[in-house]
């Protein structure tokens, strides 16, 4: 898969935050050798993406330093379209350090106030449209307008091209408690339910999208009665359920060996996304959802263990198995 698109458009068009990952062994107080790579949430859905075949465009903006260009290159290899990003001379590249504590703990380390990504301009937003036919999927993340004013006005402009453009809207909520308060979150979350055509979240992350304050017992049939067209609901080791305005489904998580947790929503979210891009039912949907989700827990990293189209079937091989 290029990285350059060209004239043909793009499938997904996803923007946020990408920032430099170090990943410790243990303790950061210790001291000792980190794993460098890139890890955000938006990239991560991109990465997966782009390796089951789909052309993903991704806009976000990094410093004009060293972290930004170890950012872009990455993306660039992954045959992620990068055409839109830009180059913050006033701002550093975002960083972010894994620290394991516990076999099923990992604690993260954020530094990016201040950073080129939390300064995107909404500006540069129109130029990642621009193409001969609009992107079929715009992907958004609770996370992009949590960073500041900018990246939230941007992520606003994003939602209206959607609108005049005819283009999907997927909404992954991925609340970050550190970035904003559950306030402030709802109080943006609702003003982009209107523009939401898929909404995926963790159950207790639906509340943040329903209007008004009051409690309901049926979260998913409020968001469809106000016009999302499929609430997926990710549930971890319990797997996921798909609600729509004719059915509810849900779909088992696949059995592995567990490795590392980080990134398995993001690669849920390609699955899914990747299935919706083919135009598969929505059982099909989720079933490639939790079979990209079971390769991100089985492997370490944000993205680096996303499968190629090629590999989906791997899991269905016996134990032991080599492949020759």
């Amino acid at each position: 898969m290029s990285a350059a698109t060209g004239n043909a458009g793009v499938d997904v068009l996803t923007l946020g935050e990408t920032m430099v990952a170090l990943r410790g062994s243990g303790p950061l107080k210790l001291g000792g050798a980190m794993n460098v790579s890139v890890a955000g949430a938006e990239s991560n859905v991109a990465i997966g993406l782009a390796r089951l075949g789909h052309t993903v465009r991704w806009a976000g903006a990094v410093g004009d330093d060293e972290a930004g260009e170890l950012v872009l290159r990455t993306l660039r290899a992954e045959g992620v379209d990068v055409t839109a990003a830009t180059r913050d001379p006033a701002a550093p590249t975002g960083l972010i350090l894994f620290e394991p504590r516990l076999p099923e703990v990992t604690r993260v380390h954020y530094y990016r106030a201040g950073s080129a990504g939390s300064r995107l301009s909404p500006g540069t937003v129109p130029a990642a449209f621009a193409a001969p036919r609009p992107p079929r999927v715009l992907h958004l993340t609770g996370i992009t307008p949590a960073l500041g004013p900018s990246a939230r006005d941007a992520c606003r402009r994003a939602l209206r091209l959607a609108r005049e453009h005819g283009t999907e809207v997927c909404l992954d909520v991925n609340f970050r408690s550190r970035l904003w308060s559950r306030e402030e979150a709802a109080a943006e979350l609702r003003e982009w339910i209107p523009y939401v055509d898929v909404l995926i979240a963790s159950d207790d992350e639906l509340p943040l999208c329903l209007p008004g304050t009051g409690p309901t017992d049926a979260p998913e049939k409020s968001l469809i009665d106000d016009g999302v067209r499929e609430v997926v609901v990710k549930l971890g080791a319990d797997g996921a359920t798909a609600h729509t305005a004719d059915a509810e489904l849900h779909a088992r998580a696949r059995e592995v060996r567990a490795v590392d947790a980080v990134g398995a929503g993001d690669a849920f979210v390609a699955g899914y996304l990747s299935a919706l891009l083919d135009g598969t039912d929505v059982p099909s949907r989720l079933d490639r959802a939790v079979t990209t989700g079971a390769f991100a827990v089985a492997s370490h990293g944000d993205w680096e263990g996303a499968p190629t189209r090629a590999e989906l079937g791997l899991l269905d091989s016996t134990p032991g198995t080599v492949v020759r």
